[in-house]
C-alpha cells in the first residue's frame, strides 16, 4: 500500500514496509517503521512526547522569560512550536510539507513575524526531515531551533540496553556540559564519556540529565548493537548536540538531539537577540536544517 492519509491532525506516509506518521500538532513525528522495526518511542508515561520540534528556543530561558527591547514575554522550555497546529501544504505517497506562521497568539510570547516549514520524505530505508525558517519581517529575527527524536532503547525488545552504543563520525574529545537543577547551562565543562568515537550506553550517563556538546565535530552517528539493528542519523545545519534519556529499568528511549541553540547559561539574563547559541536571521532571509534517519546503514567506517 502506498498513499498519504490526511485529516485535520494526522499525515500517514507509506512506501513498501516503511511507514511514518506525522501529527499536525507540532509537525511531530508520531511513529516511524523502517526495516521491519518500530523505531520511535511510543510517548508512554515516562515521557509523553515522541519527537518534538523545538522553536523558537532550545532548552530553558532564565525565569522562563524572553526579554526584548525592555519588555518581558513568557516563554516555556523548548518554545511553543511543539504545541501549535501546522497547516498541511502538500502531500504525496511519500512526502508531506507543513508550515507554521506567526499569529496573535505567537506574538504574545515571541514578538516577531516568521514562517516555519517542515518537509518529510520517506523511502524504504530512511526518513528525511527538512526544516526552513524564513524571516518575512523588516528587522532581524532572533531564534534557536532544535530536534528531539526519541528512539526506542532497546531497539528491539529482546536486547539489553547495555548492548547498545553510539558510534560517532569523528573522534569526540569533548568536553560536555550539563544543566543545573533549574534547567540552565552549567558554566563548568565536564570530561566526555565518549571513548574516541564510541559511547557505550548505560542509564547512569543520564542520572544528571542531558549530555550537551556545544562543539561536536561529528555530523552523523550510528545507534547500534554488535549483532542487532543499526540506525544512522545524519544532520546538517545544527552545530550543537544533546543526548538525553530518563533512567528507567524497563524499555524506554534515547533522544539524539541536533540543535542550533541551547539553554541560557546560568547567570545570563540578557536581551534575547544576544542570547548565547542563538542566531539572527536577516530580513527576507531563510535558514535551513535537515535530519535523516536510516536503518541498517553502514555509512561510517568501523571504529
Amino acid at each position: 500500500m502506498a498513499g498519504i492519509i490526511s485529516c485535520m491532525d494526522i499525515h500517514r506516509l507509506h512506501t513498501g514496509a516503511a511507514e511514518a506518521v506525522i501529527s499536525a500538532r507540532g509537525a511531530e513525528l508520531q511513529s516511524l517503521r523502517l526495516g521491519g522495526l518500530d523505531l520511535l518511542w511510543e510517548a508512554g508515561p515516562l515521557w509523553p512526547r515522541h519527537a518534538p520540534l523545538l522553536f523558537p528556543i532550545v532548552g530553558r530561558l532564565q525565569g522562563d522569560t524572553l526579554r526584548h527591547q525592555g519588555e518581558a514575554f513568557p516563554m516555556l522550555r523548548h518554545g511553543f512550536a511543539r504545541d501549535r497546529d501546522f497547516a498541511l501544504l502538500e502531500g504525496t505517497a511519500t512526502t508531506c510539507t507543513v508550515e507554521l506562521r506567526d499569529d496573535a497568539a505567537s506574538r504574545a510570547a515571541y514578538p516577531f513575524p516568521f514562517l516555519l516549514r517542515v518537509a518529510y520524505t520517506l523511502t524504504a530505508t530512511s526518513l528525511r526531515m527538512d526544516i526552513s525558517l524564513r524571516n518575512p519581517g523588516e528587522v532581524p529575527l532572533p531564534a534557536s531551533l532544535g530536534l528531539h527524536p526519541a528512539l526506542r532503547w532497546p531497539l528491539v525488545p529482546n536486547l539489553l540496553k547495555l548492548a547498545h552504543r553510539l558510534v560517532f563520525e569523528l573522534d569526540e574529545p569533548g568536553p560536555l556540559r550539563r544543566l543545573t537543577a533549574e534547567g540552565l547551562l552549567e558554566p563548568t565543562p565536564h570530561p566526555t564519556p565518549i571513548q574516541g568515537r564510541v559511547l557505550p550506553l548505560r542509564e547512569e550517563l543520564f542520572a544528571e540529565d542531558a549530555l550537551i556538546f556545544l562543539e561536536p565535530r561529528s555530523r552523523s552517528l550510528r545507534f547500534e548493537t554488535e549483532s542487532g539493528p543499526t540506525l544512522t542519523l545524519r544532520w546538517e545545519g545544527f552545530p550543537h548536540l544533546g543526548l538525553w534519556a530518563k533512567p528507567d529499568p524497563g524499555p524506554s528511549f534515547l533522544c539524539i538531539e541536533p540543535w542550533e541553540g541551547y539553554a541560557d547559561p546560568e547567570g545570563w539574563d540578557g536581551e534575547f537577540s544576544e542570547k548565547p547559541g542563538g542566531f539572527l536571521l536577516a530580513p527576507g532571509a531563510t535558514r535551513r536544517w535537515s535530519l535523516r534517519i536510516s536503518s541498517d546503514s553502514r555509512e561510517l567506517t568501523p571504529p
